[in-house]
Formats: structure tokens, C-alpha cells, sequence
């Protein structure tokens, strides 16, 4: 069983023909309303892929709560120890995509910001028979914390988006971030270009048993130690990147409940990464097992 504690959030998108600067105003498409949040985008990509999942974290009392638990439910998700937060809105993210499918993000907490130790405590004995437990930073440090601290198996942290001051767990035995977040845990002030620079700014960080670097066009690097490995990126078409981070955590946290290797976990994962990103939205999105099973065995979705 897989245990996510996050956020849950309703995203509001659209298609931009380019992402604004300050003080720039651009005319984008219509609006497309999704489920998201790190946290449910990496509940629902475990389970869609087999998982078996259940999910801490807190809505709010309008009707957005109603949207993101049923999605959940929909796709298998335990919801249980989601708990609803009065006079608190859901949180909601603002996403723009332009024509190469990048997005730029901007998140209302809303409830996920009122997720406390007391509301993992209440699920202890859910992450303690966890054989993954899957966090990231859109809650609170004494939430993730707390889950990690309950967590009785592997703890995946995955420290986006990346927040000045935010506390690694005391425990982490698998940490992935983007180059961008990387960057930020290093205390570098831009972010890390090569591989051998990826892997460099990996090594500086303490307190986590692997690392392990999205690097989106560029594949995923893994970092143990000394060592590191590059997985090339699977070529395909990509039309909205917004949950290829969330898609290749959970399918990662799904692929170490199985008993894989960490690099036999992390090609599963980062084909179904790559199969989020030919279609737009999040959860909409995010890939289902034969998909990332095809993807992995063929090298390619032609």
C-alpha cells in the first residue's frame, strides 16, 4: 500500500501563445477546470497504475471539495483521512501552458495549508503500514514531518514546489526534485546545466539516501553516493508538461511497492511521465499501466 500526505487542489487552466513577464498582460484560451495538487496528481497516478493508495491531506467546505474527492474516489483512492476544513476554501492552482506545453503555476493553498501533525497522527496506522509513503511541499513542514516520522516503509520526498526555509524530514530515503528544486536545496543560485553539474549539486545534499532528478526533455538522473545514472527521456510529442513531475512520482512509488530495483522503478516511471505529457491537464492526463508498459517496451509510443 501506498500512503500520500499533500495537497489537493482544483486547477484552472489555459493556453497562453507565451508566458507573460512582469507587468505583461497576454490574452489566453479558455478556461479548463481539472483535479490537481501535487499530492492527489501523485495519489491518482499511483493508483491508475495499480497502486493500491490511500490519501492524507484536507478541502475546504465549498463545492470544490466535492469535485476533488470524487475524482479520488473515482480512480480507487482512499479517502478516509481526507478531512474537510470549515470556512476554508479548497486550494486551487492558476496554470498557463504555452504552445511547447510549458506551464507556469500559481497555487492557493486554501485548506492544504491548515494540514497539521495531529492529521497524520490520526492516520498512523494507515502510513505505518505504508510500504511507500509519498510526500511533497505543498503542506505544511509539521505534516510531512510527522508522516514521515509515523511512515513505516520507504519515505519518497518530493520537495516541490521548492519553498524558502521548508525543512527536509528528519527521514527521507528517496528525494526527487527538478533541476529548479535542486537547485534551491543546494543553496546554488541558478540551476544546474550538465548532467555531471546535476549530479555535483546532488552530492552536496545531506540527509537523503538517493537522489533522484527529473530533468524533463533531458530524462531522469539517479544519484547514489558516488554514483550516478542517466536515463534518457522516451520520445514523444509533448502537448502539456503539467504533471509529468507528479505522474513520474507516483509511478515511481508504485514500482518500489513491487519490489523493483530504483532503477527499474525510475524507466517505468519515467515512461509514464512521458505519456502525461502528450495530453493536456493533470490527473486528465496522467498514464494508465499498459500505457507506460507499451512506452517502456516499444521505446516509444509510434
Amino acid at each position: 500500500m501506498i500512503a500520500v500526505v499533500g495537497s489537493l487542489n482544483l486547477d484552472l487552466v489555459t493556453s497562453v501563445p507565451h508566458h507573460p513577464v512582469p507587468g505583461e498582460t497576454v490574452l489566453g484560451g479558455d478556461i479548463a477546470q481539472h483535479p490537481g495538487g501535487k499530492g492527489a496528481n501523485q495519489a491518482v497516478a499511483a493508483a491508475r497504475l495499480g497502486g493500491e493508495v490511500a490519501f492524507v491531506g484536507r478541502v475546504g467546505d465549498d463545492d470544490a471539495a466535492e469535485v476533488m474527492l470524487d475524482a479520488a474516489r473515482e480512480q480507487g483512492v482512499d479517502v478516509r483521512h481526507i478531512r474537510r476544513t470549515p470556512g476554508t476554501p479548497t486550494g486551487r492552482a492558476l496554470i498557463a501552458v504555452s504552445p511547447q506545453g510549458e506551464n507556469t503555476i500559481i497555487v492557493s493553498p486554501g485548506a492544504n495549508s491548515r494540514l497539521t501533525a495531529a492529521d497524520c497522527a490520526a492516520a498512523a496506522g494507515t502510513l505505518g503500514r505504508a510500504r511507500v509513503t509519498v510526500l511533497q511541499q505543498e503542506v505544511p513542514d509539521e505534516a510531512n514531518h510527522e508522516a514521515a516520522r509515523l511512515s513505516g516503509g520507504t519515505v519518497l520526498y518530493n520537495p516541490a514546489p521548492a519553498v524558502a526555509g521548508a525543512q527536509l524530514p528528519s527521514r527521507v530515503d528517496l528525494l526527487v526534485p527538478n533541476r529548479t528544486e535542486l537547485a534551491a536545496l543546494a543553496g546554488l543560485s541558478s540551476a544546474p546545466g550538465t548532467l555531471d553539474e546535476v549530479a555535483a549539486a546532488a552530492r552536496r545534499l545531506r540527509g537523503a539516501g538517493a537522489v533522484v532528478v527529473t530533468l524533463g526533455g533531458d530524462g531522469v538522473l539517479l544519484c547514489e553516493g558516488s554514483t550516478h545514472l542517466h536515463i534518457p527521456a522516451f520520445p514523444v510529442k509533448a502537448v502539456d508538461t503539467t504533471a509529468a513531475g507528479d505522474s513520474f512520482c507516483g509511478a515511481l512509488a508504485v514500482g518500489l511497492a513491487e519490489g523493483r530495483s530504483l532503477e527499474e522503478a525510475a524507466r517505468w516511471a519515467a515512461a509514464a511521465a512521458a505519456v502525461s505529457t502528450t495530453r493536456a491537464g493533470a490527473q486528465p492526463s496522467l498514464a494508465r499501466r499498459e500505457e507506460a508498459d507499451a512506452l517502456l517496451d516499444r521505446g516509444s509510443l509510434d
